[in-house]
């Protein structure tokens, strides 16, 4: 098990972080890299604009095993072998992943996801350029971007002939925006590539050129089902009809409200409510239809939420008051909660901030500023967090952009090039420890 950081060390870790640097120059070898970078950055851009032009929606089985295939073409061309990992026994295309095997220096895992938001039905479709710098680009920051600076890294790389006897695996899930259910099998291979590793590197989208991850939230998702007596609505309160399930789940959320929140980077949120006599709820599609009268006492609501926790612990004590909480029903009421784990949370560890360390490192060395830790309270969940059981991580180190998931996703092209020499020389350098 990792050792973890406690989140009151955060400042001090970082402040060390800038205090403890050595100055390192870019040596020949580095400059080498950079110049392959340089003469590729052309080439990186149209590759990002043909990968955004093909539509892989998580649902979109067909188009996400298209940019796999893509994807696999050109790490395959630099001397990866290509692994595809079918995943239709969950209701999901596949992920891709592409190794190179060796036994110098550390072993890493670099992690990406092939699939977007943009279902086939939405009019937000194609790669468009804004001005010289930003282009509207579905997917295109997140993270089809990232995968495009792994790609790119490891090519400047391979050019160079520096990843000889070098272990590294790349890993693009096609779930990551709505995974396949039970995790046990769509994060499978994932996690088995992380136990084979000693570092993992996650390449969703940058929250700012000079910043990077060493924690996020978890999320986990809960349902609480409520049911009262059906009644002529003239004798609710009284001993025989009661409360009525509206009053009873509206007991349930302020106690959430006022008893469960509270505790430094937890947050739930209830995001679909139904209530009324006849509710038909379907969970799959978060959607469904309610029918009630007002002068008939509500005999059914639901309501499904996400939770969102820094540590299994955080979760568990969330989780435990909640519990507590729906057991103490009105009268003649009646309430349930269940929960559906979704992604861990990846801890703020020791290990986490030496990469962060060398990271920061790299971005003096090439004049690019300091690198400091991003708020975790502000990010979300993402596949890297699988893997920090078993491995030290850094993330957030994709592209530069706004308006994710939404009509409005840019794409900064500027920052591209940097971005992937920042990455180049940190894998150069961890794969020669």
């Amino acid at each position: 098990m990792k050792r973890i950081c406690t989140l009151k060390i955060v400042v001090v870790c970082i402040t060390s972080c800038v205090l403890t640097i050595n100055a390192q120059n870019i040596n020949r070898i580095e400059k080498k890299i950079i110049k392959a970078v340089e003469s590729n950055n052309t080439e990186a851009i149209n590759f990002l604009k043909e990968v955004v032009n093909i539509n892989s929606g998580t649902m979109n089985h067909k188009g996400v095993k298209q940019v796999g295939d893509v994807f696999a073409n050109a790490f395959q061309d630099i001397g990866f072998e290509p692994i595809w990992y079918d995943m239709s026994e969950v209701n999901r295309s596949g992920h891709l992943f592409a190794e190179s095997k060796g036994t110098k220096g550390k072993r890493l895992l670099l992690i990406g996801h092939l699939d977007t938001v943009f279902e086939v039905d939405s009019p937000f479709q194609k790669f468009k350029m804004i001005n010289d710098s930003i282009a509207h680009a579905p997917g295109g920051n997140d993270m089809k971007g990232g995968n495009v600076i792994v790609l790119y890294a490891l090519k400047a790389l391979a050019e160079s002939g520096l990843l000889d006897d070098a272990q590294i695996i790349v890993a693009f899930t096609g779930d990551e925006e709505a995974s396949g259910k039970p995790l046990s099998i769509s994060r499978r291979d994932l996690i088995a590539a992380a136990k084979r590793s000693d570092i993992a590197l996650g390449f969703e989208t940058s929250t700012g050129f000079n910043n990077a991850t060493v924690a996020r939230r978890g999320s986990s998702g809960w349902k609480v089902e409520v049911s009262g007596k059906r009644a002529h609505s003239s004798g609710i309160f009284n001993e025989r009809v009661g409360a009525g399930a509206i009053f009873e789940m509206s007991r349930v959320l302020n106690e959430f409200y006022n008893d469960v929140k509270g505790e430094q980077y937890l947050t739930f949120n209830p995001g679909v409510i139904l209530g009324g006599t006849q509710v038909d709820y379907d969970s799959e599609l978060t959607k469904g239809k309610a029918f009630g009268k007002t002068n008939v006492v509500a005999q059914t609501v639901v309501v499904e939420g996400g939770l969102r926790f820094i540590s299994e612990e955080q979760k568990e004590r969330a989780r435990s008051k909640m519990r507590e909480i729906v057991k103490n029903n009105l009268p003649n009421t009646s309430a349930k909660i269940s929960f559906i784990d979704s992604y861990p949370a990846m801890g703020p560890s020791e290990g986490n901030y030496n990469l962060l360390k060398e990271l920061n490192q790299v971005s003096l060395d090439l004049g690019q500023g300091i690198v400091d830790a991003y708020d975790p309270g502000r990010r979300g969940a993402a596949d890297v967090s699988f893997v920090a059981e078993y491995v030290d991580c850094l993330d957030g180190l994709g592209t530069m952009g706004r308006g994710a998931h939404t009509p409005e996703e840019t794409v900064n092209l500027n920052t591209i090039e940097d971005l992937i020499k920042r990455t180049a020389i940190l894998i150069y350098r961890l794969i020669n420890q």
